[in-house]
């Protein structure tokens, strides 16, 4: 075991400990009790509802809630529309594919599809110089001549993505000299204007360009485009991977959003919401299709009605292409009696992918008392619902011609034929079904309350949307008026995910992120890359998911990353944030108040104080003179505390 782990191996196991009490204590929790349930204080409420509504607090906001007061703040959270969120729009302003359509971005931003297309004489080459330069960068990449128009380059490019065991001496000898010379020439590079030196790199050889980039160090990459405008370093990355820009600039903008928008309970909601209807990323044209479904189905109707985010999820290309429906044919209708010229049929048939997930996960649930039959006529009734040019950025159309014929039964109620109709109807239909109102609100009380939440609570949300008509905002407000929420054993009782638990970091010690990748890169090795989730599930919000030691102990080297400074773009004032002492104990205990609002174990307490005498804590080996504490280091380590992993 490396000296890593040994430090830090005490921590990580009470971390395990810690974050398991929950779910034993869950498995014991009696329905009913006979004495009063404790309830939170005034600060403990203010505390409560940070960690529940928002992706966690920041330096000063828990007394900035207790002056508002908590339950006008929460009232504040409810109306997004009227918060000023201008500093996260100026910080989201350089990403210019949040606002673009799928079209968009598939011409400024060409996949292969496109690229083939051109190369074929079907679509015409840009005329922009810009944009030229990135469909020329991408039609030498995909290239099939066996020639490379520069030999050397392609071998040095090839050089380089090669690991040291599978290289001879000669051949890491070339290696090292194409690394000499590629930092020689970024140098030149640098002194050049940032115009001039963007030209310059965009008119390299597609595999010298290739080889350039890998020769360089991450450092001297920042170095070489930290003066470039955002649109200049757009272009560099999107002459080797122009997909990576419109995925890389969706990720940074859920990150900035979660840590730095004021509407943080919209955030939340929006998190929510998007796992509930999950669509997979890497998935063909959805590379293309989730940045406008999160912006314009999920976010502004994350607090809305419940039915119309259904219907408006299911016209989404985004999940038309994930689930296949877009590709469903009535076996009946016109379409499926058409031939190609080699006599095979011109359409695929019936597909039961979305009909059967809209009723499992997005609906009913799997105990929703719907059947095999249910799920193929609702997709008789959802053909139709389709994509013009999907890989082109295409939106949703509905073809008749697609369409199948006939009455059809849903679920005992019958759906005569009506077009685009019957499908609305259906799925207005689910949205209403008793089933859904309850397994809705078991999951929203499990994100907010419980893993397990009260059945008393559950109810009284199921009845509030009955009666709104499924409207979020007042089921809302029931659970966060009602005495469960409050309760005092719920006070810090559920597990952070990844993504809670990275974001939550950045938010508590008031960190500038200049470099959001690394953020994500560190949400990929904990398990939860962001719009990853493969699964129409989605990724689970059980406690049981995400504690096991490994991932703890990823989590705390994140935390330890964050603290000493080493997660690269993402900085914070350890100094200001633990006051003016230098001495171990009290840095410990200031940093303890200001993390974790003064609520630590302790047993928490005396694990982190016997840390304070690691020489990567303290700063010193044991033999030198007393020099001041490393308080990133100890912020670090309370960031990796139990009492940090739970909210």
């Amino acid at each position: 075991m490396s000296r890593k782990k040994l430090v830090y191996g005490s921590l990580a196991l009470l971390m395990v400990l810690c974050c398991c009490l929950p779910l034993i204590a869950a498995k014991h929790k009696k329905e009913k009790l006979t004495t009063p349930v404790p309830q939170m204080d005034e600060r403990e409420r203010a505390i409560h509802a940070l960690n529940r509504l928002t992706f966690g607090p920041r330096p000063g906001e828990v007394e900035r809630v207790l002056a508002v007061g908590v339950d006008k703040w929460i009232a504040e959270q409810l109306e997004p529309g009227k918060i000023n969120d201008s500093a996260l729009e100026a910080r989201l302003a350089p990403y210019r594919t949040l606002r673009m359509t799928a079209a968009e971005m598939v011409e400024n931003f060409p996949p292969q599809q496109v690229l083939k297309a051109v190369a074929e004489g079907k679509m015409a080459m840009p005329k922009d110089p810009q944009l030229k330069a990135v469909y020329t960068a991408g039609l030498a990449r995909i290239s099939e001549k066996k020639e490379k128009k520069n030999a050397k380059a392609a071998e040095n490019a090839d050089l380089l993505e090669m690991s040291p065991e599978e290289m001879t001496a000669e051949m890491k000898a070339q290696r090292q000299g194409a690394r000499d010379h590629a930092r020689a020439r970024a140098l030149d590079l640098m002194e050049l204007a940032p115009e001039a030196r963007t030209q310059s790199l965009a008119g390299m050889d597609a595999d010298e360009r290739r080889g350039f980039w890998r020769a360089l160090s991450q450092d001297d990459r920042e170095r070489l485009t930290a003066d470039m405008t955002p649109l200049q370093r757009e272009l560099l990355l999107s002459l080797e991977n122009p997909v990576a820009v419109v995925n890389g600039e969706l990720m940074q903008g859920k990150l900035l959003r979660a840590a730095y928008s004021e509407r943080q309970l919209q955030e939340v909601m929006t998190d929510f919401w998007f796992n509930h209807f999950n669509v997979y990323l890497g998935k063909g044209a959805d590379r293309y299709l989730v940045t406008a479904y999160e912006r314009d189905v999920i976010r502004p109707l994350a607090l809305g009605k419940f039915r119309e985010l259904l219907l408006a999820t299911a016209k989404s290309p985004a999940m038309l292409w994930y689930l296949d429906n877009w590709q469903s044919v009535g076996p009946n209708s016109q379409a499926a009696g058409r031939a190609r010229p080699n006599g095979k049929p011109a359409a695929q048939g019936l597909n039961e992918n979305y009909a059967r997930e809209v009723m499992e996960l997005h609906t009913l649930g799997v105990n929703g008392g719907y059947s095999q039959k249910d799920v193929t006529e609702l997709a008789r009734v959802l053909t139709g619902w389709t994509l013009e040019e999907p890989r082109l950025g295409g939106g949703y159309v509905f073809r008749e011609a697609r369409h199948e014929p006939g009455d059809k039964t849903v679920l005992g109620r019958t759906f005569h034929e009506n077009g685009e109709r019957e499908g609305v109807a259906a799925l207005e239909m689910l949205a209403r079904e008793p089933a859904t109102a309850r397994f809705l609100c078991t999951k929203l009380a499990q994100r907010f309350v419980s893993d397990t939440p009260p059945k008393a609570l559950v109810e009284a949300m199921v009845a509030t949307f009955a009666r709104s008509d499924g409207d979020t905002r007042e089921v809302l407000q029931t659970m966060l008026r009602s005495q469960e929420f409050w309760e005092k054993s719920a006070y810090r009782s559920k597990v952070k995910t990844p993504l809670e638990f990275a974001v939550s970091a950045v938010r508590a010690t008031g960190a500038e992120m200049t470099r959001v990748q690394s953020v994500s890169e560190a949400l990929n090795r904990m398990g939860m890359p962001l719009y990853g989730a493969q699964p129409p599930t989605g990724y689970s919000m059980r406690a049981e998911s995400w504690v096991n030691s490994g991932a703890l102990l990823s989590r705390m080297n994140f935390a330890l990353a964050l603290g000493t400074g080493k997660l690269q773009g993402v900085r914070f004032d350890a100094a200001k944030l633990a006051g003016a002492g230098s001495e171990a104990g009290a840095v410990q205990k200031a940093l303890e108040g200001t993390l974790l609002a003064g609520g630590v174990s302790g047993q928490t307490h005396e694990t982190i104080a016997r840390q304070l005498t690691d020489p990567a804590v303290t700063g010193r080996k044991l033999d030198d003179a007393p020099k001041p504490v490393n308080q990133g280091a100890v912020a670090g380590l309370i960031l990796g505390s139990p009492e940090f992993q739970r909210r």
